[in-house]
Formats: C-alpha cells, structure tokens, sequence
C-alpha cells in the first residue's frame, strides 16, 4: 500500500514538473531578449518536453508540450504577455511545438517498454535457469525444488499463490494451462489476454513427462483479474517442465532399497 502511495506522489510531483518547467523556461528565454531566435527558443522547449516524456508518464510528456506551446505563446510572440497570435508563423510553430511534443513522448515510451520488456525477459530466462540448476543438481531435496518452481511460476504469471499436487491433473472442475501457453476450460479457449485467468476455479499446469503420474501444479488467481502474455505462460510451461527431471519418491525409494551387487568370494590358491 505505500508502495502505491509513493508511485501516486512521484506521479503527482512530475505532473506538476511538466506544468510549471515550460513556464519558468519560457520566461527565462523572454528575458535573453532579441538574443536568441524563435527556433532557439522553441528547440529548448522540445528539450524539456522530452526530458519530461522520457520519465515514462504519457500524462507528464502531454501537459509539458501543451505548457510548453501556451507559454511559447504568452512569452515569446507578439504580442508579448497575452494569449494571443498575430503571426501566423507564430501560430504554425505553437502547434507544432505541441505535436512534435506529444509525439517525441510516444517515442521516448515506446523505448522505455521495449527496455522493460527486455529486463523481462531476461527476468525470466535468469529464473528458468536457475530452476534448471536446482533440478540437475546431484544432491536436490525433490520437495525444496518444486516448491522453488512453484514461486517462480507464481510470480511469473502474478498468481495469488501456486503449488505441486502428486499424481495426475484432475480434467474436471478446473482449467488447464496446456504445454503451447493456451489455457482451456470444459473444452473452450479461454481469451487471457482480454478476460484474464479464471478467478473462481483453479488452473493445473501438469510436469511434462512419459508418464502422466508426474504430477501437476494448481495455480490459484483469486484476490484479482491477472493478464499474463503469451510469453509468460509459455515460460510457465517450461519452469513446470524442469521437474520432470526430479525423481519422485517411488524413485527414490527404489533406489535408496536396492540391493548391493554381492562380492565374488576370495580364490585362495591351493597349497
């Protein structure tokens, strides 16, 4: 909860950043007087808009480049002190001082996402490896690795919670997550993406395997409506997959009770 008071604070500070810079800039380049030109002045104007679209707030880049195409306007043509355009060069360049802000802030978010979703995915390769190393590791405790896998699907898809279930998935009452990341219910696709995952039943993500005793894990979204991609569901898939490397305790308790080769007797020569 502060976490989201804190986000909603700095949102609120940029906002008025990009409302109040454009004034203080304009009435610092209407006091150089004659000493700069209009282009000068305008291309500072960018600047700042961009400074404020490259925080990542669409809100914050829009104000800054409507503030800054107002007070272009008040400070830097004639006549100076009103909102008022004679020229209409003055006029032309007040607007597009304003679209070239709007646009400038879609480019700076349209990077700012591909960034977030490189972190992501890299995110997610780092925990699929991981969980590959706890898997293939010689002395794994089988029940500490699945439930590291559980937290890492958990946090993946943004679940309320998710655990491992020995034995086969159940086929009724519930949804399934399949191995190609689409998630059915009673034989019908669900449209994640649009709707989300289902709220009031549970979701099973079955361990890949040659046997369908492998086991499953139960993916609970209840407290809220989750989206996750395509992508991140596919990702889920494969962390639920590194388990069926993990003997399961049939395994190994055949392997810790089975008898020890006998020693051939001792051949002691004759005489």
């Amino acid at each position: 909860m502060a976490s989201i008071d804190l986000r909603t604070e700095h949102r609120t500070a940029q906002r008025a950043t990009a409302l109040i810079l454009p004034l203080l800039v304009a009435a610092a380049l209407a006091a150089a007087g004659t000493s700069l030109t209009t282009a000068t002045s305008v291309l500072v104007l960018v600047l700042v808009v961009v400074a404020l679209g490259a925080t990542g707030d669409r809100v914050a880049g829009v104000l800054a480049a409507v503030s800054s195409g107002l007070w272009f306007d008040v400070f830097l043509t004639e006549p100076t002190g009103q909102l008022a355009i004679k020229n209409p060069d003055d006029i032309e360049v007040a607007v597009l001082l304003v679209v070239v802000g709007v646009a400038v802030t879609e480019i700076a978010l349209g990077g700012l996402r591909q960034q977030v979703g490189a972190a992501r995915r890299a995110g997610f390769l780092d925990g699929v490896l991981e969980s590959a190393d706890v898997a293939a590791g010689a002395d794994v405790d089988v029940d500490d690795a699945r439930r590291r896998v559980a937290i890492r699907i958990a946090s993946v898809l943004g679940l309320d919670r998710c655990r491992f279930v020995a034995g086969p998935a159940p086929s009724h009452g519930v949804a399934v997550l399949r191995h190609d990341g689409t998630v059915e219910r009673e034989g019908d696709l669900l449209p994640v993406e649009r709707e989300g995952l289902p709220t009031d039943v549970e979701i099973v993500l079955a361990v890949p395997g040659p046997a369908d005793d492998r086991g499953h894990f139960r993916l609970t979204a209840a407290s809220r409506v989750v989206r996750p991609t395509l992508e991140q569901r596919r990702v889920a898939v494969l962390l639920a997959a590194q388990c069926s490397s993990l003997p399961d305790r049939h395994d190994r308790s055949l392997a810790a009770g089975s008898p020890t080769s006998p020693e051939p007797p001792e051949v002691r020569p004759v005489g």
